[in-house]
């Protein structure tokens, strides 16, 4: 994991410029940094910048940009592969003069082409400058878990990990995007990807799973090196589907545990990081050092079944309390950091998490995200699972389990009735919970309906695709990167893993969900390694907490600095926040949007005011 930057245009930037640029990248790569400048053939010029977080190959002969013969790379991320990729260079008659895995990819790029990408299983985003014809190649692995942001400027392209990077190398910040704080506010995070609009105008991303080339004139061709498809096997038996889970999810975890570092778990009491743990443990004979966060709430406190866990286990488990003190403060910090909202409560705990996490000297991470996406994970899935099979023999039972299991312990009120899909397979109210209503706390008129890709004919699956790639693990890795990242953390997702993903999508829809619970494939895949306390457990927490456990709203003095005079209240009307202040309790929709109200008026004052 590191940072990456650069320019591609007709400006020369200044040595101060970039050596401010590489201070700011500090946090992405600690342990060494690199610039490297070029002159296309048609006089345009190139930068490349790099700071180091050493992974694999902790010799500076590793340190980037990397060249191979006439080829410079800089490369945020890991190729896990990179050992069988290099056996077959090698069998090709490559020769390497380091151990990392980046010499690897780029002699793979050099040798093979950008077809490469087909064969490299891991997390990127990269920049690839070619003295031969003077051209520019920036790409991303497939599901954005490493970022790389692109801002089109007059004098060129900027290029970089993150917005304040680009903002220093172009000497000036763009203006936020208000819009989008607006979507933000009204349909909450899951509709931040929903556009290639950011929090500042003119900011984009490149696009998960593609290549964009700019050649030596700058005109920009862009392509996709992989498209996801949902094709279910109707063939395939529940064995093979099991075996099959366990097998591609060892063999992934096999590939992320590659490190010339230690690394740690995030442990929950969910089936995701327990099954990680397990195959960790048991599978993959690795000396696991798990890390939760206890939470005294007791809607949200997960203490019992994860120290039974890693009682059962036999691992090695540090708890991490959730402390209130200087929240205001430390959030504003997050945002600062983040350049954005932070986008739930959820990512603020994490951050906590990662303090520890860093303060016990580890330098990765592996967390669970992507298994709620691959195998069903959220409540709303049982729903479109009974919509698709009405009328089937199975149905009355499954709807009966879903009656004792799921609906006591749904809080969304709409995801209590289970003809839900089956009356309107079109209605997502449930997901833009309580937006009409907010947008009447705007002081503009903001409408945008709900809408979504359609990658799938299955009604759940199209659903979980769409939070995969748009509404919920997009989010996920946004936050996962920045919280890893601010401690000089990486973080590695097993989850997302090409042929876990592709396997996945192959097994029938009525493997996933059966009896009351979702994941059964994952479940029984685990079952007789993970310990029974996890597998058994139907109830959905991870890392969450009630936004007013954090946010005094009694004490005078906060309400004082929520209420004054800022930026945020050319958006949203005062008056309405000084009604959600003065409730004692909250519902979760007004809870949320409350706490988007903060992070609005945090991220405006330090970007806008």
């Amino acid at each position: 994991m590191c940072g990456i930057a650069g320019f591609f245009g007709t400006r020369h930037i200044s040595d101060e410029t970039v050596q401010a640029t590489l201070k700011l990248m500090g946090r992405r790569g600690p342990d060494a940094s690199g610039v490297r400048r070029f002159t296309t053939p048609s006089g345009r010029q190139a930068l490349l910048l790099h700071t180091r977080l050493s992974i694999i190959d902790l010799d500076p002969r590793s340190n980037q940009p990397f060249n191979v013969g006439r080829r410079w790379m800089v490369l945020n991320g890991e190729l896990y592969n990179y050992l069988e990729l290099a056996k077959r260079l090698r069998d090709d008659g490559a020769q390497f003069r380091t151990r990392s895995d980046t010499e690897v990819f780029l002699t793979g790029i050099d040798r093979e082409g950008w077809d490469v990408l087909d064969r490299a299983e891991g997390m990127w985003a990269l920049a690839v400058y070619d003295e031969n014809d003077g051209s520019l190649t920036l790409s991303r692995d497939r599901f954005g878990e490493k970022p790389l942001y692109v801002v089109r400027a007059p004098e060129g392209m900027y290029f970089g990990s993150e917005p304040k990077i680009l903002f220093k190398l172009m000497g000036r910040q763009l203006p936020v995007n208000r819009e989008h704080l607006c979507r933000y506010l009204v349909n909450g995070y899951k509709s931040i990807y929903k556009t290639k609009a950011g929090f500042f105008q003119d900011l984009e991303e490149v696009q998960p799973a593609s290549v964009l080339r700019v050649d030596a004139d700058g005109k920009e061709v862009e392509r996709r090196y992989w498209i996801p498809v949902c094709r279910p096997r109707e063939s395939m038996t529940y064995k093979e589907a099991v075996d099959g889970v366990r097998d591609r999810l060892i063999q992934s975890l096999q590939l992320r545990l590659r490190s010339d570092v230690h690394l740690a778990f995030l442990m929950s009491g969910g089936v995701d990081s327990n099954a990680l743990i397990s195959l960790a443990k048991k599978a993959c004979h690795y000396d696991v050092h798990g890390f939760t966060i206890i939470n005294e709430d007791e809607r949200y406190d997960e203490r019992e079944i994860v120290e039974q866990s890693a009682r059962e286990l036999g691992i090695r488990h540090t708890s991490v309390p959730i402390t209130q003190d200087r929240f205001l403060d430390r959030l504003r910090e997050l945002v600062r950091y983040h350049d954005a909202p932070v986008f739930t409560i959820t990512y603020y705990i994490q951050w906590l998490l990662m303090e520890q996490v860093h303060a016990h000297g580890y330098k990765i991470s592996i967390s669970g995200t992507g298994a709620d996406e691959l195998v069903t994970g959220y409540y709303d899935h049982h729903l479109m699972h009974l919509a698709e099979i009405k009328g089937a023999p199975q149905y009355q039972a499954t709807l009966e389990a879903w009656r004792r299991h799921i609906q006591p312990i749904v809080r969304n009120p709409f995801l209590s009735n289970p003809d839900l899909f089956t009356e309107n397979p079109e209605f997502r109210d449930h997901i833009f919970l309580n937006n009409d209503g907010f947008a009447g706390y705007l002081t503009r008129a903001f409408q945008e309906p709900f809408t979504e890709e359609r990658y799938a004919t299955s009604l759940l699956r199209n659903r979980m695709l769409n939070e995969m790639f748009h509404e919920a693990v997009r989010v996920i890795l946004h936050e996962d990167d920045l919280n890893a990242m601010y401690f000089s953390i990486e973080n590695r997702s097993p989850f997302l893993d090409r042929e876990l993903f592709e396997f996945c999508y192959s097994i029938p829809t009525p493997y996933l969900i059966r009896d009351g619970f979702n994941k059964v494939v994952l479940r029984d895949a685990v079952r007789g390694l993970a310990p029974d306390c996890v597998v058994d457990e139907r109830k959905k927490t991870g890392f969450n907490a009630p936004v007013l456990a954090f946010l005094n709203t009694v004490d005078p003095s906060v309400r004082a600095v929520l209420l004054e005079d800022s930026p945020v209240f050319d958006l949203i009307r005062r008056e309405k926040i000084a009604e959600l202040l003065a409730k004692r309790e909250l519902p979760n929709s007004e809870s949320k949007f409350l706490f988007y109200f903060v992070n609005t008026k945090m991220f405006l004052e330090e970007f806008a005011a």
